[in-house]
């Protein structure tokens, strides 16, 4: 049972009880940390959002009925206490504590509300199941480090309003009830009651709604928008996540790179103090892939690709063989100072490239005194092998780690294997920010299951213009007017200058393989839109979740969210998704089919 407030008003935020209010009566509410019994003296420390402040009933001096009810106080208990600021005494001072020069001695004391037995400690210390973490999230957000994550949200979101208001952008709110329109990702479907049989598709993203905001003049708008997608399993992918997306009309790409970098500046400088140098580097989507094989490169460490085909190319070792006569390449990294890894590690590593389609890895190790171990040594003479070493500037320690196959392979695997070995020897730490833009990305990609070109990023992504003739001619070879901006290997964000001609948006649905029918059936109000007068226009979103799991430390986006899904889009908390009442189905003439598994 717990007893009334009334009475008793709120006065102060635990940790902001300070020296300058000693002699003062004060009353704060919270919930109880922890209690310590010294005899006739109790400590209690309550804890809020802002942190933890002691709470100090001295049974000499309170009333009997203060010190009983004091001592059935427990964990987690929610109290009202009124109190008189007082010093500690040196010895008690606590350093590493906002209030640790102050206690408040209790003149009176409510209960409010009990707690049973918790089914973790509410510390950050104690290491506890994320399935269990997420089935109480309300009490693992009570913890330090979760609090922290959620309020730093709140302040990068005020940050990036005031920030887009100065700059001249309108935020506005688009439906969340759309249409369907799937290119990529499932959509989520939401059956409508009112025209039966028929879905409302919820958004991937804002995209054509904030495309037709810029139709109708809106000239600059951005929005915190939720945006969902029914993907397949992943670890840290959730099916409902957070955007800072944004449109803007008579622009170019340097445009939006730069509001956009400036932005991202002005978050790190006021809540991390964290300076970020402009303009951001750039780096072309091609040579992003050919030294660090992705397109959202770590640059904080080097382990660069080289490309070693030429040296190799009159090779009878068949698996190099092999893979420069399919138009593949043979490409390496050196990993400094790991020449002496053991056998079984550097087979680790081979295991580690197969799960990207690598067939293997071949290895040369530089012996401490300069000599060679390799087990393709057989294959080359020991000149050969000295070429690659002085091509990849290996020296005495270092190892050399080669792929050879298909290009995209090739790219992946050593891509992936770079970031390995950095988190291996732990070569990067979480504050340092190493921000880039990838520019100048493939327009198209060709889809060996469709049998089609797909849109890299989306259907309405500017083609480059010294690129439009190829789009007749070689379509694979268009570079699009699209930048992403990465931040230590993840993409933060991206986007693109928009087609705002008509016939040049016909000419992408044409080759993404959509009909005229299915462009109109699909697109139709866009393209009608298009009719009557389109302004230039481009954008970018922002995935926010992920900026704060960067900026944070997080090992998670759900550690920054609210109330996050698990990896199989479920909520253990709520127990969502979950079956719903006959009538309900009835009512939207919707039959649930069993299937066989």
């Amino acid at each position: 049972m717990g007893e009334s407030m009334t009475g008793l008003k709120r006065s102060h935020m635990c940790a902001n009880v300070t020296e300058t209010m000693i002699g003062e009566n004060v009353t704060v509410m919270g919930w109880v940390q922890r209690r310590r019994d010294l005899g006739q003296l109790l400590f209690i420390a309550l804890r809020d959002r802002t942190g933890i402040v002691q709470i100090v009933v001295d049974g000499n001096t309170a009333e009997k009925t203060l010190f009983e009810k004091a001592e059935t106080v427990r964990s987690e208990f929610v109290l009202a206490v009124k109190g008189k600021v007082s010093a500690r005494t040196d010895g008690n001072i606590n350093e590493n504590m906002k209030t640790g020069k102050i206690e408040i001695i209790a003149e009176e004391i409510k209960i409010l509300s009990e707690s049973d037995a918790l089914p973790f400690q509410i510390e950050d210390s104690i290491t506890v199941k994320d399935d269990l973490r997420l089935k109480h999230r309300y009490l693992d957000l009570r913890r330090p480090s979760q609090l922290k994550n959620i309020m730093l949200r709140h302040k990068v979101v005020q940050v990036i309003h005031s920030f887009l208001d100065k700059e001249g952008f309108l935020e506005i709110e688009t439906p969340i009830l759309g249409k369907s329109t799937p290119e990529g990702a499932r959509d989520y479907l939401v059956p409508s009651r009112v025209h039966p049989g028929n879905f409302y598709g919820l958004p991937q993203s804002p995209q054509l709604y904030k495309q037709l905001l810029m139709v109708s003049g809106m000239d600059r708008y951005y929005q915190i928008a939720k945006c969902f997608r029914d993907e397949d399993l992943r670890a840290d992918r959730q099916p409902e996540f957070t955007q800072v997306d944004m449109e803007l009309s008579f622009v170019e790409e340097n445009d939006i790179m730069d509001i956009n970098e400036r932005m991202m500046q002005k978050v790190f400088k006021e809540l991390l103090d964290v300076e970020i140098k402009l303009p951001l580097q750039r780096m072309t989507y091609q040579e992003a892939m050919e030294r660090f094989g992705s397109d959202k490169p770590d640059i904080r460490f080097g382990m660069e690709l080289k490309d070693i085909s030429d040296i190799v190319k009159d090779t009878e070792f068949v698996v190099f063989k092999n893979a420069l006569e399919n138009g593949g390449s043979v490409r390496a990294i050196n990993a400094k100072c790991c020449g002496n890894f053991p056998r079984k590690q550097i087979d680790s590593l081979v295991e580690f490239v197969k799960t990207y389609q690598a067939k293997g890895l071949a290895w040369i190790a530089v012996n401490p005194d300069g000599t060679l171990k390799s087990q393709i040594a057989k294959f080359f003479t020991p000149e050969k092998l000295q070429e690659i070493v002085n091509a990849m500037q290996a020296e005495a320690g270092d190892l050399i780690l080669i792929c050879a196959d298909k290009n995209k392979v090739v790219f992946d695997s050593l891509g992936a294997l770079r970031l390995e070995l950095s988190r291996r020897l732990e070569l990067t730490k979480s504050n340092d920010f190493a921000f880039l833009w990838i520019t100048e990305f493939p327009m198209l990609e060709w889809d060996e299951e469709e049998n089609r070109y797909v849109a890299v990023h989306h259907p309405f992504t500017a083609p480059m213009d010294e690129d439009l003739e190829l789009l007749d001619t070689a379509p694979g070879k268009v570079r699009a007017k699209a930048y992403d901006i990465v931040l230590n290997g993840y993409e933060l964000g991206g986007g693109s200058i928009r087609i705002h001609r008509r016939d040049i948006q016909q000419k992408m649905f044409e080759l993404l393989g959509f009909t005229p029918e299915d462009s109109q059936e699909r697109f139709g109000f866009l393209l009608d839109a298009f009719k009557y007068g389109v302004p230039p226009h481009g954008g970018l979103a922002f995935g926010l979740d992920r900026i704060i799991m960067l900026m944070s430390g997080a090992s998670s986006i759900r550690d920054v969210i609210a109330f996050p899904k698990v990896k199989d889009a479920s909520c253990p908390m709520t127990d969502a998704p979950n079956v719903v009442e006959q009538k309900q189905l009835q009512e939207l003439g919707i039959d649930i089919i069993k299937v066989e598994e």
